[in-house]
């Protein structure tokens, strides 16, 4: 039996208003071996979003198959008003349908996606944006330049450019982070071929971009997801679902995916070092704006998609044309075999 009626009836929704979501998947199923760390890492993430934002952005958090020790933590972070939004799911459902959770209901014009291990530095969301501005057709840009980025999903971005001075291999500027960035995924080390140069556009007032972007720290406009398939995908982790989710969509609205030339995010691992202790503390509280730079829409272009990224594409894959571009981009003779 309803007695009375309800008082939120006929009300209009008041939500404190916010352009930018950032989206972390969260999978701690316990706090051993592998998952050690796993939960202070997150804690670093997430501490450093909050610090170094300069934007009222929104977080929000999906646990997915997590212990109910790592969700009781969670729910300690939400408490305290550092997650605003917190989605916790028994079953392991996989890390993008964690993601697509949240992501088909975000209304922020930016959302960024992060992995959980993702120390971010100062300025990061500040630099991400230049970007977006300095470049009109920027559709996903991440904080974390990598080598090696530059023939996945850049075939638009390489026909735009293909007689232009503009697009050119230029120093890495921090190849310390590249550095860093390969130990954390395994590697013991980086060699300086790897590290050397990198294929960059140059904006109208000289700032540059790195050409291509990881998937581990990505900062998308929202325009793109409205591609994405309506269906969720069958893969747990990799397979094809990154690809189809994440780097495909900006495509179809000839969008470049692109990464800022300097590094202003750092991928941790599954393991703390000193070194990320002493970033964390170098982070700066930064002051909240109330909004983002004004950012054009962008719009679906199917038959350019078709041209560049599927027609071009098969032209610039063959190797002998291919290393011909990369000679004329600034590549030496003896750097080609490395890019191609």
């Amino acid at each position: 039996m309803r007695k009375g009626e309800n008082t939120s009836k006929e009300q209009l929704i008041n939500i404190n208003s916010s352009q930018h979501r950032v989206i972390i998947p969260l999978y701690i199923p316990h706090e051993k071996d592998y998952y050690k760390e796993a939960f202070t890492i997150f804690n670093l993430c997430i501490k450093s979003l909050q610090k170094t934002s300069h934007s009222k952005l929104k977080i929000s958090v999906i646990s997915n198959g997590s212990s109910n020790q790592i969700n009781e933590k969670l729910m300690d972070l939400y408490q305290q008003e550092i997650i605003n939004e917190l989605v916790i799911e028994r079953d392991a459902i996989g890390k993008l349908n964690s993601i697509l959770k949240v992501l088909r209901t975000c209304e922020e014009k930016i959302i960024t996606i992060s992995d959980a291990d993702i120390l971010f530095d100062n300025n990061w969301e500040e630099k991400v944006m230049t970007v977006f501005h300095n470049f009109p057709k920027a559709a996903a840009v991440s904080p974390i330049p990598v080598f090696r980025t530059q023939n996945h999903y850049t075939s638009n971005i390489l026909f735009d450019y293909f007689f232009s001075k503009k697009l050119q291999f230029t120093k890495v500027a921090n190849p310390e982070a590249l550095t860093l960035f390969a130990k954390s995924i395994g590697w013991s080390r980086l060699d300086e071929k790897w590290k050397d140069v990198i294929l960059t556009i140059s904006a109208k007032n000289n700032s540059k971009a790195v050409v291509g972007c990881n998937h581990c720290a990505v900062t998308y406009r929202r325009e793109v997801f409205g591609v994405i398939p309506k269906q969720n995908t069958n893969y747990k982790l990799g397979g094809s679902s990154e690809g189809v989710y994440l780097d495909q969509p900006p495509l179809f609205f000839d969008g470049y995916r692109l990464a800022t030339e300097d590094n202003y995010a750092f991928h941790m691992g599954n393991t703390t070092e000193q070194w990320m202790y002493r970033v964390f503390d170098n982070l700066k509280d930064q002051e909240k704006q109330e909004g983002l730079v004004y950012l054009k829409p962008i719009k679906k272009q199917l038959f350019k998609n078709y041209i560049k990224n599927i027609l071009f594409k098969k032209v610039i894959s063959l190797k002998k044309l291919r290393m011909f571009f990369y000679l004329r981009k600034g590549l030496s003779k003896a750097q080609i075999k490395n890019f191609i």
